[in-house]
């Protein structure tokens, strides 16, 4: 069973895309949030992604390019706007079809899951941890929130990824420590202290305040 992830505003003709998916034993889930559909999209995790081009806040390029700095899932963009302009751009905007409406169901039916078998191989899709917006991406040790990238050091990406696979859960300094340093004998306790007040600075200044929260005597947690 595959997942895919539809952004399409027009809701009648989404329902009816939905249902022919799903006949052939896929998954769909329909965003409704379109002001910011990263989190629904990494939340989600999908095998593959429909786009509609016009969409309410961002076209469907803008979409298109975000995902790309996160992931290779395959994108197919289904627009009426199905001029030679628009379909060269979103090949060019890392698009991997287009499907021109009215919808063709079978055509649809039949380039998706031609899209799917060439891609998995199950290979290409991107780790990724994300939380209020914030992406960390595992293959690279990058943190991407609103587009930008926040550079992170060896200890930086070590720390967030530990307690955002931990989130909602304290996460011990004993934990944090031997993810830290393990390799090491000893190291003073303060060191994690002063790890971790140099992370929060730096996702402050990026414009995620209170990312990371102490709970005192017990270590930290993101929630």
């Amino acid at each position: 069973m595959y997942k895919i992830l539809m952004i399409e505003d027009d809701f009648t003709l989404a329902n009816v895309m939905k249902r022919q998916i799903e006949s052939w034993g896929n998954k769909v889930l329909c965003v409704t949030n379109f002001q910011d559909i990263i989190p629904s999209f990494t939340e989600y995790d999908p095998h593959l992604v429909l786009i509609d081009i016009m969409l309410p806040f961002y076209n469907g390029y803008h979409w298109c390019s975000e995902i790309r700095k996160i992931s290779n899932v395959p994108i197919v963009f289904i627009s009426s706007a199905s001029d030679n302009m628009n379909i060269i751009m979103a090949m060019n905007m890392g698009g991997d079809d287009f499907i021109p409406k009215p919808v063709n169901l079978e055509v649809m039916t039949s380039k998706i899951q031609a899209i799917l078998r060439r891609a998995y191989d199950m290979g290409n899709k991107i780790p990724v941890l994300e939380h209020r917006g914030a992406i960390l991406n595992l293959n690279d040790t990058s943190l991407v929130y609103h587009g930008e990238r926040i550079e992170l050091t060896k200890n930086d990406f070590r720390i967030l990824q530990t307690l955002l696979e931990n989130k909602g859960k304290i996460v011990s300094r004993d934990t944090l420590m031997t993810k830290l340093w393990q390799m090491d004998a000893y190291v003073e306790e303060n060191t994690l202290t002063v790890n971790v007040n140099r992370l929060r600075k730096k996702l402050e200044n990026a414009g995620l305040k209170d990312f990371i929260t102490t709970k005192i005597g017990s270590g930290y947690i993101i929630e």
